[in-house]
């Protein structure tokens, strides 16, 4: 009883607060709890089977846990065209196959890979056998002929002049020479260089934005012929007087090139209209109407009624990410103005914590309007004054159509959100009993750390040039954010079921699913993620129907 009490009093809520006025900021650590979508959690008969008896006591709080716990590549051209047949309206057998058919070109390529790394292996030592051999039999050749010379010159000495030139009166072995050296010297070499590769493979630090299809930059490679392809349908879709939404979208599935990705997000998210002719009066009449609203609004950010929201945006910018783009003070200043007037502009729902992370993706992509190398290693201060007003006002206005299809996501105690985490706890009942039963053997329930995954999208789960990749999908896809998320979410759980499964006690899998490893990954992974995602949802599309919104 007493960890009943416990539990009602960490989730209680302040009633006193009303929608539009400045409330607590659950955020993802702090979500609320809906007696309504949890009775069965209360109820005797429903508790999760009894742990263990070696099992560790957990926290007997979430606020106890919490104090104690801190909170990319090429697609291949056969995923490519399997991912883009996503978007055709397709039969569930189909949908399943090319789902799965893209699991299986993703393992087998890693197969190729692991051959193609031991041949090459094979190869070397064989090189540098060889080069030793040849090189020892120069040597000797070298000394044969000095002698026949008359070249007397001993041993010790010849070697020092010929492997070991002096450098400010030290020895130092030339980097030409370095390969001489006795076959057991070689055979030493390529053990060290066998156990180097047998090493589990680190991932290079990847840029913010990963290529596939989108990079061509100063300082990354050419685009296949592939990829140069695939911009070439973009441009020729969007170089019409009136684009075709829809073919837009069954192109832009798998991915949207770098190069037309800004447009192409504008369009999709209904920011612009599909005839060219009238997209430049629509950007200036909406960019006008922004900077209106700054000049009505913003001054009143330290009024008595607005000081709270607009402090609290103050606090929760810094704590973003990347942190190198968001620190920089004219970033700074652009994203509470955004944030501040949307929030003034839906009283509904006002400002709360996680919104504030669904205006980055659209300020990337619209800085790249502007600039080619990466954004983290630029200086937005730089840009044009007019580039800046334009990429915020597009910013606002890209982020206020994502929140007008997931606004009960925001609104007093965020039943959107709660819906949601229960759809995701009875789908992923029925996609792997396994994990669901886990969960429940430890006590963890959904609500602990899907919250976070649907306030914030997964951008706090995945690195941002993941997210951009992922709301490309989003945009083509019919409710994507609202709710073909969902499949993604259990696609994303399940993706860790090995993971999950190991750790035996509440505090181990709440670090776990807090933190997933997923900081090298990239294009790859998130493509085989929207697949697995893509055939869930027809294959279980009848069991969060009633949670649709």
């Amino acid at each position: 009883m007493s960890s009943d009490g416990n539990r009602k009093q960490f989730w209680k809520r302040n009633v006193a607060k009303v929608p539009g006025s400045i409330q607590h900021v659950y955020g993802a650590q702090h979500p609320p709890f809906d007696p309504l979508l949890h009775a069965n959690l209360i109820k005797a008969g429903n508790k999760p089977p009894p742990a263990t008896p070696g099992k560790p006591k957990k926290a007997t709080t979430f606020q106890e846990f919490e104090s104690i716990t801190s909170d990319a590549w090429d697609v291949g051209d056969d995923d490519d065209e399997l991912l883009a047949m996503a978007a055709q309206n397709l039969n569930i057998e189909v949908v399943m196959e090319t789902a799965n058919k893209v699991i299986e070109n993703h393992s087998k390529q890693q197969e190729r890979q692991r051959l193609d790394d031991t041949t090459e292996l094979e190869q070397r030592e064989e090189d540098t056998q060889e080069e030793a051999a040849e090189e020892e039999e120069e040597d000797e050749e070298d000394e044969e002929d000095r002698v026949e010379e008359g070249d007397v010159t001993s041993p010790e000495l010849s070697f020092a002049s010929q492997s070991s030139p002096y450098t400010d009166g030290r020895l130092v072995k030339s980097h030409s020479e370095a390969p001489i050296g006795s076959p057991k010297d070689a055979a030493g070499e390529c053990a060290a260089l066998h156990r180097q590769r047998s090493l589990p493979h680190r991932p290079p630090v990847i840029p913010l934005v990963a290529r596939m299809a989108d990079q061509n930059t100063s300082g990354t490679p050419a685009m296949t012929e592939r990829e140069a392809s695939r911009l070439d349908k973009f441009k020729q879709l969007l170089a019409g007087p009136n684009t075709d939404l829809e073919e837009l979208r069954k192109l832009s599935w798998s991915g949207i090139p770098r190069q037309v990705r800004p447009i192409t997000w504008k369009l999709l998210s209904g920011y612009l209209p599909a005839n060219a002719e009238r997209r430049e009066s629509v950007l200036q009449r909406k960019r006008q109407e922004y900077f209106g609203f700054i000049q009505q609004y913003y001054d009143s950010r330290n009024d008595e009624h607005h000081q709270d929201t607009y402090r609290q945006i103050h606090i929760d910018i810094p704590r973003m990410s990347p942190e190198s783009l968001v620190l920089q003070p004219k970033v700074t200043e652009i994203f509470e103005r955004i944030l501040f007037i949307w929030a003034i502009r839906h009283p509904a729902s006002g400002y709360v914590q996680g919104i504030n992370d669904l205006v980055t993706p659209f300020f990337v992509v619209y800085v790249f309007e502007y600039i080619e190398e990466e954004v983290e290693n630029f200086d937005v201060s730089s840009l044009q004054e007019e580039a800046l007003r334009n990429i915020e006002a597009d910013s606002f206005w890209c982020m206020s159509k994502l929140l007008d299809g997931i606004q009960d996501n925001y609104t007093f105690a965020q039943p959107g959100i709660q819906r949601k985490v229960k759809a995701l706890e009875e789908l992923v009942s029925r996609i792997d009993e396994s994990v669901h039963r886990h969960m429940q053997q430890y006590e963890v329930e959904y609500l602990q750390f899907a919250f976070r995954w649907m306030n914030n999208l997964l951008m706090r789960e995945l690195p941002l040039r993941c997210t951009i990749r992922l709301w490309d999908t989003y945009q083509a896809e019919p409710e994507g954010f609202s709710h073909f998320h969902l499949y993604v979410c259990a696609a994303f759980l399940v993706r860790w079921r090995k993971e999950i499964l190991e750790e035996r006690d509440f505090q181990g899998l709440m670090i776990l699913l807090q933190n997933l490893p997923t900081m090298h990954w990239g294009n790859e992974e998130v493509s085989v993620l929207l697949a697995e995602a893509y055939r869930l949802k027809f294959a279980f599309a009848d069991a969060p129907n009633h949670y649709k919104r």
